[in-house]
């Protein structure tokens, strides 16, 4: 497998947010989104074997939930689901964030599925989500939209209805969109989208929805890796 990095840090999204986490980034990427935050992922990276990725995770004892990242994981995923399978007879806690542009009803069932549906904000990437995943989708799982302005919430609210997906999946997200070229500060300034207007929004709709804000962007500077 090709890693760009693996590190522990504290979940910056979902509904695991504000735990101790380990991460592991795996490189390449097929989507080319407008909001991308992770393009140095997009290319190069370092041979590992599932030995020495799993001796790394061992030390960094006693965190026992694993995050794999990208890029996107999937485009791995002969080395990755036996991988996954090896950590989980581990008793780990895993988790995989992933476009859903690639099939994953062979994904094991115990891991934690965080399914990033393209909105048309994102710009080529649209439209990348396979259906077909839906039927993989567990209440383990979360469904997750970043959003730009009010055509990809609009997008997400009645995907969401359409297909039902609070029948489906744990946890719906909705997450601004965050600026490529932030600044140093630490704020909501930095997202592209107000998150406090993405709240009314939400609101007003009713949805059934949780917000989703990147806090190790508010943690850290926007900008600093391996966080």
């Amino acid at each position: 497998m090709h890693l760009i990095e693996l590190y522990k840090s504290v979940q910056g999204e979902s509904s695991f947010a504000g735990l101790p986490c380990i991460f592991v980034r795996l490189a390449g990427c097929n989507l080319r989104c407008a909001w991308c935050d992770s393009e140095y992922t997009f290319t190069g990276g370092k041979p590992y074997s599932a030995d020495e990725i799993v001796a790394e995770i061992e030390g960094l004892a006693p965190c026992r939930l694993i995050e794999f990242t990208g890029g996107e994981p999937m485009l791995q995923s002969r080395e990755l689901l036996p991988l996954m399978e090896r950590l989980l007879a581990q008793n780990y806690t895993l988790m995989i964030e992933t476009s859903g542009e690639r099939l994953l009803a062979d994904v094991p069932k115990a891991v934690h599925k965080i399914v990033d549906v393209k909105c048309p904000g994102s710009g080529s990437a649209a439209n990348s989500f396979r259906m077909e995943n839906l039927e993989a989708l567990t209440k383990n799982d979360e469904v997750k939209f970043v959003i730009s302005h009010r055509e990809d919430y609009d997008f997400a609210r009645d995907f969401i209805h359409t297909y039902r997906l609070l029948e489906k999946a744990g946890h719906i997200l909705l997450s601004p969109a965050f600026s490529k070229a932030p600044s140093l500060l630490r704020t909501a300034d930095n997202a592209t989208l107000d998150p406090r207007i993405l709240v009314e929004w939400m609101m007003a709709d009713g949805i059934d929805a949780r917000l989703s804000l990147q806090i190790h962007k508010f943690i850290w500077e926007p900008i600093k890796k391996g966080v």
